[in-house]
């Protein structure tokens, strides 16, 4: 017979193909260009531009990395701060460039500076100023003191006693002094970088509470690697009597600062964030090792830093991973052990580190 039925062959004898000649297959590049829209389809757009503030925190980075060996996290930490409009205490050893670092990142940015050496006979004055006779006039002028800069780095400020320390409650909170009556606002930007040491404490004062609650992070700076002290000798040495601070260039200015702020600001932060945040500051005020748990502005600092550290990362959103770094910094002074725990020889840290870890992270 001439034709097979049920065979489904052509009269050829040659099977069917999938594609006949009226639907031409996809070339190759077709493909390839095909996958390429579908993942331009795909790519994540920033609701808010933060590739130059990005940019800017790596720059700073690169700067102080021409000087200071190390210590990555301390110079992200002032990064983060400088975003988040906080001021940072420093705590270290003597030697470790605490002073060294805060000084250069000020230099960062091209603001005035002003260095304070707290000493116990210092003055509330010194730091904040006075009124001084105008014989001329007759009349009572304000020398304004070495607070009014806009980045002030005070060394050793556990030195001074208590009314000096006091003179700070007003000017780190709200950005003014109050002088007979007269207000003094500070010009923006305004951040306290403070030191001191944990070791010698001959001749010392407790910050206080209060004074301590005004810091947004507590950075403790260690002892660097043998091979980033090797790196140190090396890089002093070939430098060759160079001062330090003529190496670095400032990277923002206040305008541009302003601006960054902002877009820190703006960056978007979900309600089971702000929960998960919440939560763990409302965890430390009845944790059993804790005689003192975080207040609401701890609370404030954990969001704002973890605000900047989205940032800095380039997302305008905030993940539980932004919330734990910043929970360390921003807590470990502003807890207070409970005796027996403090006697044990725990640790802030330790215990920070157990509320985190009993808050369920949200997803």
């Amino acid at each position: 017979m001439d034709d097979v039925t049920g065979t489904g062959l052509p009269e050829d004898g040659k099977e069917n193909t999938p594609l006949s000649q009226d639907t031409p297959s996809a070339t190759p590049e077709e493909i390839i260009d095909d996958t390429t829209n579908s993942q331009e389809n795909l790519t994540f757009t920033n609701r808010i531009p933060l590739e130059e503030l990005r940019n800017a925190a790596d720059h700073i980075r690169e700067e102080l990395a021409k000087i200071i060996v190390g210590q990555s996290e301390f110079i992200e930490l002032l990064i983060v701060a400088l975003l988040s409009d906080g001021h940072v205490l420093i705590e270290g050893v003597p030697g470790i460039a605490k002073t060294v670092t805060a000084k250069l990142f000020a230099k960062t940015l091209d603001t005035q500076f002003s260095r304070l050496q707290f000493t116990p006979d210092l003055m509330p004055s010194d730091v904040l100023g006075t009124s001084v006779l105008n014989m001329k006039t007759s009349d009572f002028e304000f020398k304004k003191g070495p607070i009014f800069s806009n980045v002030v780095l005070i060394d050793e400020i556990n030195r001074a006693p208590a009314k000096t320390q006091a003179a700070l409650f007003e000017v780190m909170e709200e950005r003014q002094i109050t002088i007979d009556g007269v207000r003094y606002p500070m010009d923006p930007p305004f951040m306290v970088l403070a030191t001191q040491n944990p070791v010698e404490q001959e001749g010392t004062y407790a910050l206080p509470e209060a004074q301590l609650d005004r810091f947004l992070f507590k950075i403790k700076v260690d002892y660097p690697s043998l091979e980033e002290e090797v790196t140190i000798l090396k890089s002093h040495h070939e430098r060759k009597g160079v001062i330090a601070k003529d190496t670095i260039t400032a990277v923002v200015n206040p305008k541009k600062l302003a601006t960054f702020r902002a877009q820190t600001q703006a960056v978007m932060i979900e309600e089971k964030i702000l929960n998960y945040i919440a939560e763990i500051v409302m965890n430390s005020r009845k944790h059993p090792h804790l005689y003192l748990g975080g207040s609401p502005r701890a609370s404030l600092a954990i969001m704002n830093a973890a605000k900047a550290f989205a940032a800095i990362a380039g997302r305008d959103f905030v993940i539980p991973e932004d919330v734990k770094r910043a929970v360390v910094p921003v807590m470990r002074h502003r807890i207070i052990l409970s005796p027996e725990r403090e006697m044990e020889g725990m640790t802030p840290e330790q215990v920070i580190d157990m509320i985190v870890q009993s808050v369920e992270i949200p997803r």
